[in-house]
């Protein structure tokens, strides 16, 4: 069975690592947009039709199965990817792991994007399932950008300026950009000991394996990992090995991504 995942860059890569642990013999289809990244400053509209192209794109490359592991694209384009595909292809979303956060934490920080940070989406979600807990947003200027460029350095210097714009009492920090999970180890070196990280690329993996289940179809494949680069076959770029789930994916059988 075909897995294909749909992001702008190394967002995806989090919980396409976890597919492959818990499925290895799943076969990933993965879709970025190096033409068109950043996705996040693009306008409802221009996002919405990008990612119903890379949706059809997909399909016509024999995926059964999508998962949108992206904030943006999920909040913007998975009703409209649902409509098109309809009721036999599953299509699986991301939303940040406010919920279980404020289940545990009497205050959280959620880091993301300057433009999810300011978005009616994440206040929508904050007041959707924050529990009452002391919620603030803190705006990772310059993250998920320099993690597509695979620049460790410049990415440890802006998860150490939104440490310092993280207030002292926070319990909890929500990564809430796909991409932040592959600093996960230097995120947690700049926060005060005991304080406790969520994302949601493991949960997203396990619902993706259980609408699988659902469909009742065989899985078996070969566990090849296939790249598509804005609609051209190609491989991941060398600067995901910069990153654990980037270097378990690149060490896959390769295949040449048609």
């Amino acid at each position: 069975m075909i897995v294909a995942l749909i992001d702008s860059g190394f967002g995806l890569l989090p919980t396409a690592a976890w597919l492959r642990k818990l499925r290895p013999e799943l076969d990933l289809l993965l879709l970025l947009d190096p033409d068109g990244r950043p996705w996040g400053p693009k306008t409802e509209e221009w996002v919405t039709e990008r990612v119903l192209a890379t949706a059809d794109d997909a399909v016509s490359r024999g995926a059964e199965v999508i998962v949108l592991p992206c904030n943006t694209a999920t909040v913007t384009a998975v009703a409209a990817v649902r409509a098109r595909l309809g009721d036999d292809i599953p299509v699986i979303g991301t939303v940040p792991a406010i919920k279980p956060a404020a289940a545990v934490c009497s205050s959280v920080a959620i880091w993301a994007t300057a433009a999810t940070t300011a978005s009616a989406y994440q206040a929508d979600l904050i007041a959707q399932f924050g529990n009452g807990a002391e919620v603030v947003g803190v705006a990772c200027h310059g993250l998920a950008d320099s993690i597509d460029r695979g620049d460790v350095a410049a990415a440890r210097a802006a998860i150490a300026a939104a440490a310092e714009l993280t207030p002292d009492r926070v319990e909890g920090v929500v990564l809430g950009c796909t991409h932040y999970p592959l600093m996960v180890d230097e995120i947690v070196a700049a926060l005060p000991a005991g304080v406790k990280l969520f994302d949601s690329a493991e949960a997203v993996a396990a619902q993706t394996l259980r609408r699988i289940d659902a469909l009742g179809r065989p899985v078996a494949g070969t566990g090849s990992v296939r790249v598509v680069l804005s609609g051209r076959p190609g491989e991941l770029p060398e600067s995901a090995a910069a990153f654990e789930s980037g270097r378990q994916l690149l060490g896959a059988h390769p295949h040449d991504g048609r």
